[in-house]
């Protein structure tokens, strides 16, 4: 921020006599002075005002002459601290909007007893209780920024309808409209005319619903009604400032429950930045107008290039984009969202300092244009000897250094801006664009973009089928469906994107078809076409994905808020911050805390995001397989525990402010190798004595499942499998851990406790997950008989293997004599018949980890423990690409896998004796 301006004492009172509104002040009160000495000592608060007006009103003044005698008090104050350098930037645009709330709210209390005398109180027809009028203040006075010599922008409006009560034959009953009425006009000239003592502030009502030609107040089914009927875009950017300066609390709540809706939309809203383009175009032209008819006023810092207005729609474009699901960006003030545009990562810190600076600095100048002669001016003016005078105010020796300090900051501004709001499709060929519109809308559509995609170096196969999938895209009824503009704004991403695929090097066809999926599932979402528009890197990106993924693709499909993920390039390379990101998934349920439907919804859509994030690193190769299997464990351990302290909280009978509970994570979760598409296998643990513990934490479970499963429009978190729960289906959904611990030590089958090599603590009650992990130990480190825990093993795999025959001339990598499940087993076994000796291979440190410690011990042969270990690094890397394009089976020819299958056999074989053949049973 622009530090405080300083000045020497005798610089003070020169700097000070370049404000003539100051100075005329001063000499036409001789009282004037002394108060000002003892006001300017302050920093101005709502109480002083009312000290200070309350003396002037002892002393004979009208409320009205009193409040405008205290406007030049408290002005003078605000223009000496801050020449004299006692006051910010913040205090005076504070102090000046506190002042203004304390105008309206005085004189409204005033009037309003003056006509309840007349006509009695108003009472709302539907809850009979009294209504008051809500004073909703707008634009700079919304977020606390007011200029020093602003006007100020209102809407008046009340709750309900109905008519006034009155309680003796003298009093004049109204409806509720004509009494709100006419007490708005009494308010507004109470504020606003212009008398031997001034004003107290100049009065806007141009923002209210319909302008100039709608009525002056409106009742909240009117405001309500019009914004979905009528509400216009600009307005929307004009309603994020509003801000109740009266009016009843609850009557409030429900006013800013119609506002929200209409201002910001529950998606990503991209249509913004054209939106607000339009606008800030439609501003430049007039203001471009103004100055060609008046070059004298050509420096105007609040509407010119790089000006406030410019920082002003930096901040509102990303509370409209995102304010909808993001409540820290609802602020109303400028400067506190741009902090929290740096804080959120959405703009770089330095840039957000740098605006901030450039802002306080326009402010500043623009303050003491205004404080030359107290007008609303934003403009340079024309004569020198006032110019002089601005630059003195300033602390620069001459204009021109004024001129440049100024130039930077607002070249700053401007780049910043551009870099925003500059129109994305000036880049892209015009001409291109309308061939292509013309093509699909020919006769001849086959031959025109045929020749088209010739024309981008496409061999005549490939335009061939490009431009049969492009036309049955385009016939499709969503597209057929859609306005002249949207098809409009699909040609130009179509166009957009086939420049891209031209210049790619392989899987032009299936990027292809997978984009126009894609398109045809987005095209009716105005701001997923205005994202990519916006952001044609992004674009890009998307088509890279979906040239790697087909699961990629089809997930983008599913999810294409997810857009929002490729837009920072920077972010969705970075490693997960894993306790930041509960902290920020835990903030954001906060903001919904009982509402349930809006909690899943978060927690599925960022999930989705990381996921995403994950997913793009994975495709740049940046991600080994481990790594990535490690990442999304440590996701779903997030979600899982995120999941479990929501659904608690609709627990209505929960005994207990905390669950004594857990959840214990077992197969591909548990031995953290998740996969994008992974279903999680849990069971339930409970360590509570109240009698009502075993009901609730079965409520728990059952909610715990819902929320994970539920399909909601951004799909679902995670399939649940809870088999492997003691006595499996016919088990009880939650068991104490008493009775687990009996379970797996008197009732288990062997495969229970083979799946339990890989069960580990996930989320929940640590003490319950130290327990567990003690019952884990005891129950693996059993001494075994050797010859019936190998027969059951091997028994339990030619099971498995009988039950998924593979009949293809494939090897399959998972089920295949010598692929993943025999690694598996080998491993599971000899944890279950050595653990009792090596206590350490209890430890759940995955399978590639577990089979060299075995080589190291010597239960294995190390040259093959190491071949083994490789097998299942390279199965897992060839599984994980055959599924990222889509495929349920992953199988590959046995040329591939030759060598590392017959050492998975050759391993089996030592330790099993009876390995079968490739294609047979062990």
């Amino acid at each position: 921020m622009r530090p405080i301006m300083t000045a020497s004492t005798t610089n003070q009172a020169e700097i000070l006599q370049a404000s003539r509104f100051f100075t005329h002040c001063i000499q036409a009160d001789a009282s004037r002075n002394a108060q000002l000495q003892q006001v300017s000592e302050l920093s101005l608060s709502p109480e002083h005002f009312a000290q200070f007006l309350q003396k002037e009103i002892c002393q004979g003044a009208s409320l009205n002459k009193a409040m405008r005698r205290l406007r030049k008090l408290v002005v003078c104050s605000l223009i000496k601290r801050d020449l004299c350098g006692q006051a910010d930037l913040n205090e005076v645009v504070t102090s000046i909007s506190l002042f203004a709330d304390f105008v309206v709210q005085q004189h409204l209390q005033a009037l309003s007893a003056e006509m309840q005398t007349m006509h009695g109180t108003p009472i709302g027809e539907e809850s009979g209780t009294e209504q008051a009028m809500i004073v909703l203040g707008m634009g700079k006075l919304g977020g606390y920024e007011l200029n020093v010599s602003s006007d100020i922008d209102l809407i008046f409006c009340y709750a309900e309808d109905g008519e006034t009560r009155t309680t003796d034959s003298t009093q004049r009953s109204l409806s509720n409209h004509e009494y709100f009425s006419r007490l708005g006009k009494k308010l507004i000239a109470a504020i606003s005319e212009v008398t031997e003592d001034g004003y107290s502030f100049r009065v806007d009502m141009a923002l209210r619903p319909n302008g100039a030609s709608g009525p002056l107040v409106a009742s909240f089914n009117m405001i309500e009604e019009y914004f979905l009927i009528q509400g216009r875009e600009w307005e929307r950017y004009a309603w994020v400032k509003a801000r109740a300066m009266t009016g009843n609390a609850d009557d409030i709540v429900a006013l800013e429950k119609i506002i929200r809706p209409f201002v910001y939309r529950r998606y990503l809203d991209y249509g913004a930045i054209d939106s607000l383009r339009s606008m800030h175009a439609q501003i430049r032209a007039e203001v471009v107008r103004q100055e060609s008819k008046h070059p004298e006023r050509s420096n105007n810092v609040k509407l010119g290039r790089g000006g406030i207005r410019e920082v002003e729609f930096l901040a509102q474009v990303f509370q409209l984009i995102r304010g909808g699901r993001d409540a820290s960006l609802r602020d109303r003030s400028t400067r506190l969202t741009l902090q929290v545009l740096a804080e959120k990562g959405i703009m770089d810190v330095p840039i957000i300092e740098k605006l901030l600076e450039s802002y306080t600095f326009l402010r500043n100048l623009e303050h003491r244009l205004q404080y030359l002669d107290d007008a609303q001016t934003h403009t340079f003016p024309a004569k020198e000897e006032d110019q002089q005078r601005i630059a003195q105010m300033m602390e620069c020796a001459s204009v021109t250094e004024l001129l440049e300090q100024l130039r930077p900051h607002r070249e700053f501004i401007a780049e910043q801006f551009d870099a925003i709001f500059r129109d994305k499709a000036e880049n892209n060929s015009e001409n291109e664009q309308g061939m292509l519109a013309v093509s699909l809308s020919s006769p001849d559509s086959d031959e025109l973009i045929a020749a088209h995609l010739a024309g981008l170096d496409f061999s005549v196969q490939d335009a061939s089928a490009f431009s049969q999938r492009l036309q049955a895209t385009w016939q499709s009824p969503k597209v057929q469906s859609l306005s002249e503009a949207s098809r409009m704004k699909l040609v130009a991403l179509v166009n957009n994107a086939l420049n891209i695929i031209a210049r790619q090097g392989s899987n032009q066809l299936l990027a292809w078809n997978r984009l126009l999926d894609f398109m045809e599932a987005i095209a009716r979402r105005a701001a997923y076409l205005a994202l990519l528009t916006e952001y044609p890197h992004a674009l890009a990106r998307v088509i890279r994905m979906m040239a790697a993924s087909d699961w990629a693709a089809k997930f983008l499909t599913r999810h294409p808020l997810l857009l929002d993920e490729l837009l920072d390039e920077s972010s969705l390379h970075q490693r997960p911050d894993w306790p930041a990101f509960r902290l920020d998934l835990q903030e954001h349920l906060a903001q919904h805390a009982g509402d349930t439907e809006r909690q899943m919804e978060t927690l599925r859509e960022m999930h989705h995001a990381m996921q995403f994030r994950l997913l793009a690193q994975d495709l740049e190769g940046q991600l080994s397989v481990e790594h990535l299997a490690d990442e999304l464990s440590q996701l779903a351990d997030i979600i899982v525990a995120a999941v479990l302290q929501s659904a608690w909280l609709t627990v209505a009978s929960r005994h207990t402010a905390e669950p004594s509970f857990a959840v214990i994570a077992y197969g591909k979760q548990g031995g953290k190798e998740l996969g994008y598409a992974s279903d999680l296998d849990v069971i339930f643990l409970y360590e509570d004595e109240d009698q009502d513990a075993p009901a609730n934490y079965a409520k728990l479970a059952q909610r715990f499942i819902t929320w994970m499963t539920s399909h909601t429009p951004a799909g679902i978190l995670f399939d649940i499998d809870i088999a492997l729960r003691p006595d499996g289906a016919s088990g009880l959904l939650v068991s104490s851990v008493a009775s687990f611990a009996r379970y797996q030590e008197k009732s288990a089958w062997l495969w229970e406790h083979q799946a339990l090599t890989r069960a580990r603590f996930c989320a929940g009650n640590a003490s319950i997950g130290e327990q567990f992990e003690q019952i884990r130990e005891t129950v693996l480190r059993q001494q075994r008989d050797a010859d019936k825990l190998r027969d059951e093993v091997i028994s339990m795999r030619k099971k498995m293997r009988d039950a998924n025959v593979n009949r293809s001339d494939l090897f399959d990598l998972k089920h295949e004599a010598g692929g993943m499940i025999d690694i598996e087993f080998i491993v599971q076994y000899l944890v279950l018949k050595y653990a009792c000796q090596y206590p350490e291979l209890t430890a759940n440190k995955g399978n590639i980890a577990l089979l060299k410690r075995c080589g190291e011990l010597g239960l294995i042969d190390v040259r093959l423990a190491k071949k083994t270990a490789d097998a299942y690094r390279l199965f897992r890397k060839l599984q994980h690409g055959i599924r990222l394009q889509g495929e349920d089976r992953a199988r590959v020819s046995l040329e591939i896998v030759e060598q590392e299958a017959s050492a998975v056999r050759d391993l089996w074989h030592s330790l099993f004796v009876d390995i079968a053949s490739p294609g047979t049973a062990h």
